[in-house]
């Protein structure tokens, strides 16, 4: 099954269309696991890694039977050099060792040779001694269009050849994305409406059975007029929500990237899971030592908000 056809899946299969985002950064972590990890290997960055996997794994183990995806941020593991790739290596792996899918955040691009490096590393494979290896081996990745299509190219073949999928940046969650992403063209759209027909276009190359394509597209829960707007452009993209929850971003928003059939959207959130333990009825409920079942709980939430979100604009036509 190419990625699509298998995040659709996932998605049925737990009647969730979200995922969660790992970015673990140190205060995020409980006391209890950060202490441990300094006692083992000191203060360092092996040990700031050792803190991190730990933390992890155990949100995987109390997510993987309700969440069909992960997305892991690349730059909060790369901020811990050597380490931290291992961490998200290791991260990677178990997830995928659970059955979830795992969506490597790292709006990665370049020219040509070099997007051949960059999908080479996360999507494809490296030929050494004359035999094909997998390195990261996650099953998406996320894609900056900026290059255009000699940069884009490299990923979509990469997504053919081993059933992976991107996920290209099209109307970002934050504050400034409308400096350039906002522009107006000659033709008096804006310019993240000619990235969307791209997507558009460049989508039919790695089509699913389900009907959607491997090449999706990010659009930010954080404008949902732009998102209903995306949303009939690129009919058959499945697009990744970022901005739910910690940045303002609401279920009723994040609704606006669905399509009529319930489905061709997948809504992300990072910190209003991982530090699920530190706010609200979750902290006074469990502490730091049950971050993982505060975690649960609050994707719990998340799964029921955004699906009551989908049924009301159903209803609404």
């Amino acid at each position: 099954m190419v990625f699509i056809d298998r995040l659709i899946a996932g998605i049925k299969k737990y009647d969730n269309p979200s995922c969660v985002g790992l970015d673990p950064r140190i205060d995020y972590i409980p006391p209890s696991i950060r202490e441990k990890a300094a006692r083992d290997y000191g203060r360092g960055f092996a040990a700031a890694a050792e803190a991190v996997t730990v933390f992890n794994k155990k949100l995987i183990d109390a997510l993987c039977d309700i969440v069909p995806a992960v997305k892991l941020q690349l730059a909060c593991y790369e901020m811990y050099g050597i380490e931290g790739m291992r961490a998200f290596a290791s991260t990677c792996a178990y997830a995928k060792s659970k059955d979830m899918l795992v969506i490597a955040d790292g709006k990665r691009n370049d020219i040509g040779s070099t997007a051949e490096a960059y999908s080479a590393a996360y999507l494809g494979k490296v030929i050494l001694d004359g035999s094909e290896s997998p390195v990261f081996d996650a099953d998406a990745l996320t894609v900056n269009p900026y290059p255009g299509y000699d940069g884009v190219r490299p990923f979509i073949d990469d997504c053919s050849a081993s059933g992976k999928g991107i996920f290209i940046l099209v109307k970002t969650s934050n504050k400034s994305s409308g400096q350039l992403q906002d522009i107006v063209t000659q033709d008096g759209r804006h310019l993240y409406e000619k990235v969307a027909e791209l997507v558009d276009e460049w989508g039919t190359y790695v089509m699913g059975c389900s009907g959607y394509s491997s090449i999706g597209a990010v659009v930010g829960a954080t404008y949902p007029q732009q998102a209903a707007v995306l949303r009939k452009i690129m009919k058959k993209a499945y697009i990744l929500v970022p901005g739910y929850g910690a940045q303002g971003g609401t279920a009723k928003d994040a609704a606006k990237s669905f399509n009529e059939d319930g489905l061709g959207a997948i809504v992300n959130a990072s910190r209003s899971i991982m530090c699920a333990w530190k706010s609200g009825k979750w902290a006074d409920k469990y502490g730091g030592d049950g971050f993982d079942q505060a975690a649960r709980d609050e994707a719990v939430r998340m799964r029921d908000d955004i699906r009551s979100a989908i049924e009301s604009r159903k209803e609404a036509g």
